[in-house]
Parts: structure tokens; sequence; C-alpha cells
């Protein structure tokens, strides 16, 4: 066991008496040991290097430093492709034109995360899936990714200002970064290891000390209890209930992954002799016992962030302060979701938000497919993943269009929406497990015998929900109801004018 954890560790083997003794790899014991130093630096961080007592160039050094230092002791030399990744990408941002710099940064930077990921999966151990060098990459690929269609925004607001949103016209970035500001959001040590991306407005102004400020700013533009007075309030009580999470989520996950491994429900034996509703109630605990795994990396990476005093989103209607503005998931939303988008609007947060912003706003043709798609790339070259995300759109397409035409029938009461809540809930949650299973057993043959053990029956009857329950989507929906503001203003100015008519006549 202990050969086979450090031959698959890139990184320190400093920590390897620690693996052999918990019986876990070492390069995940690696990942959680430099998370939790990061926490205890983070901690130094917002005390000894606040704003008010050092300039955003000390901090941007040693954020940037402690970043790489946690990349090599995690990775080893692989962590030179962070830099590499960041250098090609920042290189493209300064030499190639406003108008087209952020397609070929993209494609620079997508190319060669996949790239890496290709050569991890194909030349070096195919099933090495615990924390390997791609996994900062693929945070690293969304901040850049973001930063220059923010820098695309922000030139083309002062020419055709009238083609951005709200939402692009906050997150536009007004002047090209300097490279330590550029290193510094990528690879500072609150986010190199997992995340979560966020806007480089929203980090610099962290960085500079005049986040609470505007945040206090909105508050008081809100009106919310007058709190825009108040002192910066302290991450102390967010930070502890993250970290209770974590520990409930880690002890879970401990406890039970190795009970209810989802490849059981490929096993013959399993599917021969057991109960068609067993065999989804079984899915259902393992996929149940799998995501305390995710719930716990990305909860202790936002406290890592709040404990360095990032993440301050204002406050709550009661005066309590919010720190959530980078979370990337709401676990009781997930848990208790009653659709398909429910469910991943609350999970990977950071990540839905990123793929809306750089893909679904802006690609013209079939929005909903093209997400899907560049979602399955972004996380990597396994098979899986690309089963996961094509049937992820045809229940997408299908949820959409049973919400659409039949939960108007059971809001007529509330007894019928709590029974259509229940249905609803059940059905997303098979639905999520089943959609989900490829994306762990990454394989081919092991993810089409699973379906093959379901006969492939939601596939099967998403298609005839989509045949049968057609529903316009949603840029349709609304370019109707823009026509139909049209007509409505159109028929209000004819019959202003036909009195105007009148009244001169009379």
């Amino acid at each position: 066991m202990a050969t086979q954890t450090t031959a698959s560790c890139t990184g320190s083997t400093l920590l390897q008496p620690i693996s052999e003794i918990i019986d876990l790899p070492l390069d995940q014991v690696n990942f959680v040991a430099c998370q939790l130093f990061a926490l205890l630096m983070a901690v130094w961080f917002r005390l000894y290097l606040h704003p008010s007592k050092t300039s955003p160039f000390i901090r941007h050094v040693v954020a940037t430093l402690l970043g790489l230092y946690l990349a090599l002791f995690c990775f080893g030399w692989y962590s030179v492709h962070f830099l590499v990744q960041s250098g090609l990408s920042y290189g493209v941002m300064i030499f190639a034109s406003l108008e087209h710099m952020h397609k070929y940064c993209f494609i620079v930077t997508l190319g060669y995360l996949i790239l890496c990921q290709i050569t991890r999966v194909y030349v070096f151990d195919y099933g090495m899936y615990s924390a390997d060098f791609t996994g900062p990459m693929m945070v690293i690929t969304q901040k850049i990714t973001s930063m220059a269609f923010e820098i695309h925004d922000a030139g083309l607001s002062k020419r055709r200002e009238g083609q951005l949103t709200p939402s692009q016209k906050y997150l536009a970035i007004s002047r090209m970064p300097s490279l330590l500001e550029y290193l510094s959001y990528n690879c500072n040590f609150m986010g190199i290891l997992a995340g979560p991306t966020c806007s480089y407005n929203d980090y610099m102004a962290f960085m500079e000390g005049t986040s609470y400020q505007r945040r206090h700013q909105e508050n008081a533009n809100g009106k919310e209890n007058g709190k825009a007075k108040q002192p910066e309030p302290s991450p102390k009580r967010a930070v502890v209930s993250k970290l209770c999470t974590c520990a409930i989520s880690l002890t879970t996950y401990l406890s039970l992954y190795r009970l209810l491994p989802v490849d059981h429900s490929i096993d013959e034996h399993f599917v021969s002799t057991t109960p068609f509703y067993l065999q989804v109630v079984y899915l259902y605990l393992a996929m149940l016992a799998l995501r305390p795994k995710y719930y716990f990396v990305w909860t202790l990476a936002d406290a890592i962030n709040n404990a360095a005093g990032f993440g301050f989103n204002g406050y709550d209607t009661d005066g309590s302060p919010r720190w959530d503005l980078i979370s990337n998931l709401r676990i009781l939303d997930i848990e208790f979701a009653t659709s398909f988008k429910l469910f991943l609007d609350n999970w990977n947060i950071q990540t839905a938000q990123w793929l809306k912003r750089v893909c679904y706003e802006r690609c013209p043709v079939n929005p909903t497919t093209a997400t899907f798609l560049l979602s399955a790339m972004w996380h990597g070259v396994y098979p899986g993943y690309y089963l996961t995300f094509v049937t992820g759109i045809g229940m997408t397409m299908a949820a959409r269009a049973v919400r659409h035409n039949i939960r108007p029938y059971f809001l007529v009461s509330d007894s019928h929406k709590r029974v259509y809540d229940v249905i609803t809930w059940a059905s997303t949650q098979v639905a999520i497990c089943y959609t989900v299973v490829p994306f762990v057993l990454l394989a081919v043959g092991p993810s089409l015998k699973f379906y093959s053990s379901w006969y492939f029956c939601l596939h099967l009857l998403c298609l005839l929900v989509v045949l049968v329950l057609p529903v316009k989507s949603r840029r349709l929906q609304a370019r109707a109801k823009e026509d139909a503001a049209q007509d409505e203003q159109r028929d209000h100015s004819s019959t202003d004018n036909n009195c105007n008519q009148k009244d001169k006549s009379t």
C-alpha cells in the first residue's frame, strides 16, 4: 500500500509515515496538510499583513510565494505547469489585439490544460484520480479566461456599452494587470490548490483593502439596518462554522465511501439478484456517501479565504455579516433540490458562474449544449465525463419541458405543490445519480454496463419528454416577452394618438 501511494504522488514524501498510518494516498495527505497550513497562514495574513498595515505590493508578493510553495510541496516539479500556463496566456494578453485577445487566450489556456490532462491520463496513469497537478490548473484556467473576457469587455464598453449586461459591466477590468498582480490572482496561497474561482476585481479589492468599503456602500444604498457605518466585520464565526462542516463531511466520507462503492452497482451478481428498486436506493446512498468529499474540499477552501478576510458579501436582513461571496456550494439546497437546474445551481457555484459568463451568455447558437460540452472538456479527457455531460444535456431539456408544461397544474394549492415537490425531489436525486455514474466510473465500458443494466431508461424517457412536451428556449421566451412588450407599447401609443386626434377634432 505504501509503495503505491508514494508512486502516485509527485510532491513531497515528508508525510509518508502519516499516509501509512491512516491508510490514505500520500497526495491526498499532502493536500489536506497544505490546506490546513494555508488556513493558519490566512489568519496570519489577515492579522499581520492587513491592508492598513502594509502595502498591496507586499501582500501580493507574500500571497504568491506562499502559493507557489504549497504547489511545490504537493506536486513537485509539475507545478511548473502553473507558471507555463499563466505565462503563455499573459503573453497572449500583452501582444494580441483587444478585439480578439479573449478568444486567443481562451484557446491557449484551455488547450494547454487539455494537453496536460491527456498526458496525465494516457501517458502516466489512467486511473490516478486523486490530487493531481491538473486540478489547480482547472481553477487557473477559469481565472485566466475570465480575466481575458473581462479585459475585452472593458474595451468594448468604451465603444458599444449597450452590448454588455450589468454583470459584465461590473466585472470589466479597466486596466491591464501587472505581472505580479496577475500571478497573485492565479497562484495565491488561498486558492492555488482548490480555488474557488473569484472575479479579478473582487480579488484586487480584497488585496487593496477596499472590499469592505464597497460592500458597506452597497448596503448603505440598500438601507440594510444601517450597517454601512459598522467597522470591518470578523470572519471568525463563519470560519468556525465552515470548519465544523468540514469535520462532519470528512468523517461521513471516511466512514461510508468504502462501504458504499459506486462500482458495486455494476457488479453482475448485485444486478442479477437485487430488485430494481433496491438498486435505485443503493445508487442514491452511494452517491450520498461520495458527495461529502467535495463538501469537505470546497468548504475548507472557502474557510481559508474567509480566514484571510476574503469573501465578505454584505449583511443579511438581520444584520449578520455574510461570507459567501466565493462560496462554492449550498449543501442543504443540493440535498433537497427539487429540480435538475436547482441542483446544478448550488453545486460548484463558481464553476457554474464561469461557464455562464464565458460560454452561455456569449454563445449565439444552442448555448445549453455548448456549456455542457465546455464543462466536459474543462473537467478532463476521461470518456465518462463526456457521457455524463451529454446525458446532462438531455436531462436539462427534459426537466425544463416538465417544469414548463406540468408544474402549473400543481400550483393550484399548497397541498398539490407539496406533492409536486416530493415527486420532483425524488426524480431529481435519481436523475442526478444516473447522470453522474460515468463521471465516477470514468471509463466507457463500466459506464455503458451501468446504463445497460438500467436499459437506458432515463435516456429514453428524456427523449420522449422532449418530443412530447416541447418548450421554447429561454432566449426565444425572452424575445417573445420583448416582442409582446413592444406590441403593448405600440398599442398604447396608437391609443394615445387616437385620443389626441379626437381631442383636436373636438
